[in-house]
């Protein structure tokens, strides 16, 4: 009888401990479970926060030209600040010569040489030398900074090779390429309006950079003088329309972004000058600091914009720029990572550190074509230090991707939508139809094609098929180097002489 009682007893707890083994198993799966739907949950509020449905864009459009109309009338009279280039005459294709151009636009920088032939020659030699800034001069001194750049440019000139012909007895001329808001004074000389691009040395605000690069570039023993000060924009306009007579909007879209474009001079009411001859100005617009109700701003793009260099600047650039996309990204990844365990219990360190998922990775993990999506999970594991990922989670990453960039390609091709509605090309005229050519660059435009090809698709609907036969996007490679060297052509102190 005893015995059959242990039997009966050491059974009834196996089965508890089997029942028990079972129901935790059970609780871990529904954990699990319950973990991952608060993630797609997450996913889906980010993408409805996110939506660009065509209506939206007409509205990001209109609110474009609006502010346009604004920044053109008064200085301070908008977010969007369409400043005067001095720029009233873009490239013919006749310019001849030797012409340097130094392109500061963002971490790195360039300088530049082209020999130019002429109409039958064109573009016959280029050179360049590429070199990164460290990170300690971006927020360092101005002298720190330029003295940098200057040493690099000495360094290039003295490298000239004889199939350079500089005519005897003349100075050496440059375009400088600042890709910074700058309040020009004339087409070689500017004042710094504000920093963007994670740069940040309050004393060079306000100053001159032409006197301030000038001053370097004598330290350093370079002999050349800047004949041109232009941005990266206006120089891709000036590249764009060398090589294609109906550029007339140019659009960045890299580490930063920004648009210009050929206005009619009497269309500026703040211009106080007389009257260009060719009667046309260029204006570079500084959109990345377009603001609106319209834009779809998520939580991530508040607390992104409020821990930035620049808080409240710069809206419209932080949502559709090469500099900040990635940043979004791992913004929403922690948020998943610390409420739904993406990553598993322990939410890895490196997610914490700003910054530290770039775009040029969510690119690559975006365009990851694998039947296991091995890219995802080798970025995912490399860049964070994340554990083995499995599928559905790197579904998920790259559907995270397509909406970070898609709403950023959208919102791009609204603005220039924008900017075809300012210039009266938005709609079919009677007639032949004008043509209207859009000179683009950057890293973003050029290497994110999933971002690029809907820049493009996005511009066709908002257009519609009959007008969007008559605009066209083109690459102008290099425009920001090759156009400030044409444009130091176009200004040079020697163009008298040489007719």
């Amino acid at each position: 009888m005893g015995k059959g009682t242990v039997v009966v007893v050491a059974v009834t707890a196996g089965a508890a401990v089997v029942c028990a083994g079972a129901a935790l198993i059970v609780k871990e799966r529904m954990k699990s479970s319950s973990k991952w739907g608060k993630a797609l949950a997450i996913l889906k509020e980010f993408e409805e926060k996110c939506a660009t449905p065509q209506s939206r864009l007409h509205q990001v459009a209109d609110a474009m030209t609006v502010e346009m109309h604004a920044g053109l009338a008064s200085e301070n009279g908008s977010k969007l600040k369409m400043l005067i280039s001095y720029v009233d005459n873009l490239p013919t294709g006749d310019e001849d010569g030797v012409y340097y151009a130094l392109d500061l636009g963002g971490t790195n920088f360039r300088v530049l040489r082209v020999q130019l032939g002429g109409k039958e020659k064109g573009i016959e030699h280029q050179e360049f030398a590429e070199a990164s800034i460290p990170a300690d001069l971006m927020v360092g001194s101005a002298e720190g900074l330029f003295d940098f750049i200057a040493a690099e440019l000495a360094r290039f000139i003295n490298e000239e090779e004889e199939k350079f012909h500089q005519p005897p007895g003349r100075q050496r001329e440059l375009g400088f390429t600042f890709s910074f808001p700058v309040m020009q004074t004339s087409i070689s000389s500017g004042s710094l309006i504000r920093w963007t691009k994670g740069f940040s040395i309050d004393e060079l605000v306000g100053q001159d950079v032409v006197a301030e690069l000038t001053k370097a570039m004598h330290k350093k023993g370079a002999d050349i003088r800047v004949a041109a000060l232009v941005n990266d924009t206006i120089g891709t306009l000036a590249g764009g329309r060398y090589t294609h007579k109906d550029v007339s909007i140019a659009v960045i879209l890299g580490t930063g972004t920004n648009a210009a474009y050929v206005e009619r001079a009497q269309a500026i009411p703040k211009w106080h000058g007389p009257l260009p001859k060719s009667g046309e100005m260029v204006i570079n617009m500084e959109w990345g600091n377009f603001k609106s109700s319209h834009l779809p701003l998520s939580e991530y793009d508040h607390a992104l914009d409020a821990e930035s260099l620049n808080p409240g600047e710069q809206i419209f650039e932080k949502m559709t720029s090469g500099m900040y996309l990635g940043e979004i990204l791992r913004r929403v990844l922690l948020r998943m990572a610390e409420e739904a365990a993406l990553f598993g219990e322990e939410v890895p360190a490196k997610l914490k550190i700003p910054f530290v998922l770039r775009t040029p990775e969510m690119s690559a993990m975006h365009h990851d074509t694998s039947s296991d999506l091995r890219v995802v999970g080798d970025k995912l594991k490399n860049i964070l230090k994340a554990p083995s990922t499995s599928l559905k989670t790197r579904r998920l990453v790259v559907e995270l991707c397509n909406i970070i960039a898609t709403r950023g390609s959208r919102l791009a091709a609204a603005g220039m939508l924008g900017i075809l509605k300012k210039l009266g090309k938005d709609t079919v005229k009677e007639g032949t139809p004008e043509r209207t050519v859009i000179a683009m660059d950057g890293g973003l435009y050029e290497h994110y094609t999933e971002y690029s090809k809907c820049l493009e698709n996005t511009l066709k609907e908002l257009l519609g098929e009959e007008l969007s036969a008559h605009v066209e996007m083109v690459h102008s490679n290099d425009g920001s180097g090759i156009g400030a060297s044409l444009l130091a052509a176009s200004n040079s102190i020697y163009l008298n002489e040489a007719s």
